[in-house]
């Protein structure tokens, strides 16, 4: 099937509905005195659907997984002062 081809200045006034047609799978193809330059085109949402639970029964977390961490960890994060 060829691609539909458009001059800038129908992309310009029919966009809406060009955009309409890409939506449904048709690339269109713009063009600048009859040399294309662009092409309108479906945008693939891409991704797939998040599905939560799935490792439910997998993982431990422990019950003080969110609790400060001690000092002596924190102060590591941080360095030695005097090797500053």
């Amino acid at each position: 099937m060829p691609l539909a081809t458009v001059n800038i200045y129908e992309a310009k006034t029919h966009l809406s509905k060009l955009v309409d047609r890409a939506a449904a799978g048709e690339d269109v193809v713009i063009a600048r005195n009859g040399t294309p330059v662009a092409k309108l085109t479906h945008l693939d949402a891409g991704g797939h659907a998040v599905t939560f639970g799935v490792l439910e029964g997998h993982i431990d977390v422990p019950g003080d997984f969110d609790a400060p961490l001690p000092d002596d960890v924190i102060a590591e994060f941080h360095g030695d002062p005097a090797e500053g």
